[in-house]
């Protein structure tokens, strides 16, 4: 099994992360380092937390260039919750411009709920994929957020989740594969879309 890279960039939520990536039989690799970015064969973006000080310690640390570099030559590349908004252009949390490797904005929930949205929720399966191998349309996963994707691009849509609107819950687009909910905070369900993404990561 290839090693896996997960991004520490200041945002928290690693270590259920790597206990996930552990507990399914793979070594994982912990890094600050551009260099271990560019080298991984697959490579994880996870995060909770505000997106502003996240960008600004991915610029600091030098992360941003390599990060855009393994998206873009094809590398297995999974971003979760905060590591999902932060790959589109622009977010409305501290309105400032993101990594712009999908088109489209980051917004906040909308008025009337409760925010954050944090729990269960259902995410509905918009097209087949590898990465529901094994997963009931639709099925509960746990999130915690209070902005949602946008994107420009309703092709990368593969699942939503109803929470005060219909939002972008599961991205996907070739290489890269994106989640608002926490898979490794999901139990079962969970742990099967992280089985599921790093098979696909072989074959990549």
């Amino acid at each position: 099994m290839r090693p896996v890279a997960v991004v520490d960039f200041g945002a928290g939520n690693l270590k259920s992360v790597v206990k996930a990536v552990q507990y399914l039989g793979y070594e994982v690799r912990v890094t600050r380092s551009a260099q271990d970015i560019l080298e991984a064969p697959t490579l994880i973006l996870p995060g909770v937390g505000a997106a502003s000080p996240a960008l600004e310690e991915l610029e600091a640390g030098g992360l941003a260039e390599p990060l855009k570099k393994v998206v873009q030559e094809g590398r297995p590349f999974l971003g979760i919750c905060l590591g999902l908004q932060v790959l589109f252009e622009f977010t409305e949390e501290g309105d400032r411009p993101c990594l712009g490797l999908l088109k489209g904005r980051v917004k906040r929930l909308p008025p009337g709920v409760k925010v954050p949205h944090m729990g269960w929720n259902l995410v509905r399966q918009k097209r087949p994929h590898p990465l529901f191998d094994g997963v009931p349309n639709p099925s509960y996963f746990y999130f915690v957020h209070s902005y949602y994707p946008a994107p420009e691009d309703g092709g990368v849509v593969a699942g939503e989740t109803e929470y005060g609107l219909a939002f972008s819950s599961v991205i996907i687009r070739d290489n890269l594969v994106a989640t608002q909910f926490h898979p490794e905070k999901s139990g079962q369900l969970g742990l099967q879309v992280l089985r599921n993404f790093l098979a696909l990561s072989a074959s990549l």
